[in-house]
């Protein structure tokens, strides 16, 4: 199962309560791509996916595919904002290198 801690689940619906039409979660993947092979991907959907895995955060629904949960079983996302910059950050047991931008990893 993904975590989202309680600082990514307000950030993302801040920005989701922006959104028109309101859509209806958070869609979290991983896809190929960056330096490492794989990089992180999160988008707004209007609905699930016919093979996703759906969660709830503090009422906040977020879709997984089926191939992208086998990459962020026990994966925790995170909000920070520090003096360099803000954004959400994953912090993921199954990761086994990342590459120097810190956006694409290998599993």
């Amino acid at each position: 199962m993904v975590n989202l801690t309680s600082g990514a689940i307000g950030k993302v619906k801040e920005i989701l309560s922006s959104q028109d039409p309101q859509p209806a979660g958070l869609r979290i993947s991983v896809v190929g791509g960056g330096c490492s092979g794989f990089s992180y991907s999160m988008a707004f959907e209007t609905a699930p996916g016919m093979l996703d895995k759906t969660y709830e955060f503090e009422g906040l629904k977020v879709f997984i595919d089926q191939a992208s949960m086998l990459y962020l079983d026990g994966a925790e996302v995170d909000y920070v904002e520090t003096l360099e910059g803000s954004g959400f950050k994953f912090s993921n047991p199954n990761v086994k290198s990342t590459c120097g931008c810190g956006s694409s990893f290998s599993a």
